[in-house]
């Protein structure tokens, strides 16, 4: 004879499970937006280079902003109602610059947004601009705490800071963890501190990760800060990543570094693109050229940090060309515009799925008066947002070359 049903017993069988935690390895099958992931003495290390491309570029600010994890996230599908990530974070303080806070950390559940948490442990990574040095002080490891989420079964995203190199450690909940199903449409970025989010309000809200959202598709974000520089291992690396929609962003870096003349600038764009074809013939391919950026529109690089209201908490940017440099071939926001466009256009006649977007289409100069640069190079916040809106339906909807046909 079946026993009567005990709903008291089932509660009190549920609370007991949940208060003992899972603990569940960290894989690459739970990770979406890394290239590579890496094992190290203190924990794995979301690489967005893979280490081949990594040792081709000895560069310390590429490093730096490559193991960045802007647009990583690990994805799954659970019943748990408590989220905890225990990570290794590296904290950036500029010396003469006002405090960074601390990398913020997205929880979405299936797809909105319902936590944000942040880690004040961690190593502490000490930048002197002037000097042109760095120094790295040992720190604790943190944790990250998500309570309260429904008991269902759902697929929760933990976005990982954008803008602060994140170590993972453990991974635990009060219920089993599984991959989430495969992604749809797999869409393949590269560009400047602006695509990896420099000044977003949070890593799911850098403007790649909304206009992601707002498309329907999966973010690889390869937006790297100050190293959008036209280099070959990049494009490599772009050439060997699945991808159903790539995208690269050119110009601000280019001209910040005062990296090379136009003599070099178009060869090096054609280039980048046909490394990005001998691995994506077929797919669609955007370039998009610089947003509105004054003080760089017609003065060449490189550009500077201005410390002369850093007293005031603001720290910006200037041009340090010279204007009258432009007829030796030096490069400006202008200049960029124009090359990119006459190298498209050349493409194009063969290459009926490359396409073209003016960056002043995402934010010009209505917007500048509007929402203004706060250290005359990268976007706000809010500016985050209306670039990820206006991408979207520009790039995505209608007739935009990454809608669905």
């Amino acid at each position: 004879m079946a026993r009567p049903h005990d709903d008291a017993r089932d509660d009190r069988d549920l609370r007991q499970h949940r208060a003992t935690p899972v603990t569940t390895p960290i894989t690459a099958e739970l990770l979406r937006g890394a290239l590579e992931l890496e094992t190290t003495e203190r924990g794995l290390l979301p690489h967005r280079l893979p280490a081949w491309a990594r040792a081709q570029g000895a560069d310390g600010q590429l490093a730096m902003a490559e193991a960045q994890p802007s647009g990583v996230r690990l994805v799954f599908r659970t019943r748990a109602t408590v989220v905890e990530l225990d990570t290794l974070a590296t904290k950036m303080d500029y010396v003469g610059a006002p405090p960074r806070p601390d990398g913020l950390y997205d929880l979405r559940v299936d797809g909105e947004l319902a936590g944000r948490a942040s880690a004040s442990d961690g190593d502490v990574l000490t930048i002197d601009m002037a000097a042109g040095t760095a120094e790295t002080r040992p720190g604790p490891a943190g944790t990250i705490r998500f309570p309260g989420l429904p008991a269902r079964a759902k697929t929760v995203e933990v976005w990982l800071p954008h803008n602060e190199s994140t170590r993972l450690l453990a991974l635990r909940t009060d219920a089993p963890v599984e991959a989430a199903p495969a992604p749809g449409r797999v869409w393949l970025h590269h560009g400047s501190s602006i695509s990896q989010g420099s000044n977003a309000e949070s890593p799911s809200t850098t403007w790649p990760a909304l206009a992601a959202a707002l498309g329907g598709v999966e973010l690889v974000n390869l937006g790297f800060g100050g190293g959008a520089l036209l280099d070959p291992f990049t494009a490599r690396a772009m050439r060997d990543t699945p991808a159903d929609l790539i995208s690269v962003k050119i110009g601000i870096n280019v001209v910040g570094a005062d990296l090379m003349r136009l003599r070099a600038f178009g060869p090096a764009v054609h280039g980048f693109l046909d490394t990005l074809r001998e691995g994506h013939p077929t797919t669609p391919l955007l370039v998009v050229s610089p947003i509105l950026c004054p003080i760089h529109e017609d003065t060449p690089g490189p550009s500077l940090p201005d410390f002369s209201e850093v007293g005031a908490g603001r720290l910006r940017f200037r041009a340090a060309g010279d204007p009258a440099e432009r007829a030796a071939g030096k490069l400006t926001l202008n200049v960029v515009r124009e090359e990119l466009a006459r190298v498209v256009a050349t493409r194009a006649a063969e290459d009926a799925h490359l396409h073209l977007l003016d960056g002043r289409e995402l934010y010009g100069e209505a917007d500048l008066a509007e929402l203004p640069l706060p250290d005359e190079l990268h976007p706000d916040a809010a500016t985050h947002r209306r670039i990820g809106e206006r991408f979207a339906r520009l790039v995505f909807d209608g007739d935009g070359p990454f809608a669905r046909r």
